[in-house]
C-alpha cells in the first residue's frame, strides 16, 4: 500500500468536517419531522453524550489504525475528531443543565455531589475542555513535554465516560452497548501498547 500523503487526508478535511456534523444534522431533520420520540430532551441528552463518546474511541483509534496501516498522516485528522468529540460532549452538558437542572446552578452543584455519575460526567468534560484548549500549535510549545503528559489524559477522560455511561445504564438494567464500548477501549489500549505497532510508523 502506498503512503497517503499530508495534503491527499487534507482535502478530504471538509468530507470529515461535515461527517462530524452528521448527528447534528440528523436531529435537526428528526426534529422538523417528529421524530425525536416522545422525550424529545431525554432523547437529545442521551444522543448527544453517545455521539461524543463514540467520537472519543474514534479519535484513540487513529493512532493504532494509521501504525497498523502505516499511514501517518492519518494524523492530521485526530484533532478534528477530537474537538468533534468535545463539541457532542458540550452539547450534552448544556441538555442536562438545561433541561434536567432548569438552569440553576445550585441545583448543578447538589446533582454533582450527591450524584457519583454526574461528577464523574463532569470531570470527563472538563479533561476535554482541557484538552480541546490546548490542542493548537501553541499550546504545543507553550508546554512543551508537558503537552503529551496533558494528552495523554485523554484516556482517563475515554474511562470515565464509560463508567458515567455504565451507570446510567445499570439504573436501566441496559448494559449491552456500555460493554461494546468498553471493550473497543480494553482494545485500543492494548494496540496502544502492543510492541509491533511501537516499531512501525509513530
Amino acid at each position: 500500500m502506498s503512503t497517503w500523503k499530508a495534503a491527499q487526508l487534507d482535502r478530504l478535511k471538509p468530507l470529515v468536517f461535515l461527517l462530524g456534523l452528521f448527528p447534528l444534522g440528523r436531529w435537526v431533520w428528526l426534529g422538523f419531522n417528529n421524530g425525536l420520540s416522545a422525550n424529545p430532551a431525554e432523547f437529545l441528552t442521551r444522543s448527544s453524550g453517545v455521539w461524543a463518546l463514540v467520537l472519543l474511541l474514534l479519535t484513540l483509534a487513529l493512532s493504532p489504525v494509521r501504525r497498523l496501516l502505516a499511514q501517518p498522516a492519518l494524523v492530521r485528522w485526530r484533532r478534528m475528531l477530537g474537538l468533534f468529540s468535545f463539541f457532542y460532549a458540550a452539547l450534552h452538558t448544556l441538555a442536562w443543565a438545561w433541561w434536567d437542572r432548569s438552569g440553576d446552578w445550585l441545583s448543578m452543584w447538589q446533582d454533582v455531589v450527591q450524584r457519583p455519575l454526574i461528577a464523574i460526567g463532569v470531570v470527563a468534560v472538563l479533561i476535554l475542555l482541557a484538552l480541546t484548549l490546548t490542542s493548537t500549535h501553541g499550546w504545543q510549545k507553550r508546554l512543551g513535554r508537558g503537552w503529551s503528559r496533558l494528552h495523554q489524559t485523554v484516556y482517563l477522560a475515554a474511562v470515565l465516560s464509560i463508567l458515567h455511561f455504565y451507570l446510567i445504564r445499570t439504573g436501566k438494567n441496559d448494559v449491552v452497548e456500555v460493554y461494546v464500548y468498553g471493550l473497543v477501549l480494553v482494545g485500543l489500549l492494548v494496540l496502544r501498547r502492543w510492541p509491533v505497532l511501537n516499531k512501525t510508523v509513530h
